[in-house]
């Protein structure tokens, strides 16, 4: 059983793993991957793929690793206010279209210029404009 198990896990990693690394942060990744690992290997490689996704996902995310401290710095640099929101600030929250500021993201750090950003409960978010969902917490 557990070597059927790790057969499984290689083929839906090695199908899985270019849809994954383009997905958008963790819950892109899971979406992905599982999709993908569901597709390659049945209910098992949705496990396996959703797994794996979210990490790749949340290793990737939309801002990358070396865009991080800069785009921090600019936000600090910004000095926006922070909206205060009542519930938990997370991934997947839809934020309200009233009382919040959402301010674009400059081009210089590529596909995230794609969202807008905001502060809330003093923590960076980044949002899609559409939806005001958030997409990436940016810690």
């Amino acid at each position: 059983m557990i070597n059927r198990f790790a057969g499984t896990a290689i083929v839906v990693l090695a199908l899985a793993a270019p849809a994954i690394a383009n997905a958008q942060g963790v819950p892109g990744g899971i979406e992905r991957g599982a999709r993908e690992g569901e597709r390659a290997a049945g209910p098992v490689g949705a496990v396996v793929g959703g797994t794996i996704g979210g990490v790749v996902g949340g290793v990737a995310g939309i801002l990358g690793v070396d865009d991080r401290p800069q785009f921090r710095h600019y936000v600090v640099e910004q000095r926006h206010p922070s909206f205060r929101y009542r519930d938990e600030v997370r991934v997947g929250v839809v934020l309200p279209s009233d009382g919040v500021t959402y301010y674009e993201v400059p081009n210089r750090f590529g596909r995230a210029s794609e969202y807008r950003y905001t502060v809330v409960n003093d923590r960076t978010v980044l949002v899609d404009p559409r939806t005001h969902k958030v997409v990436e917490i940016i810690e």
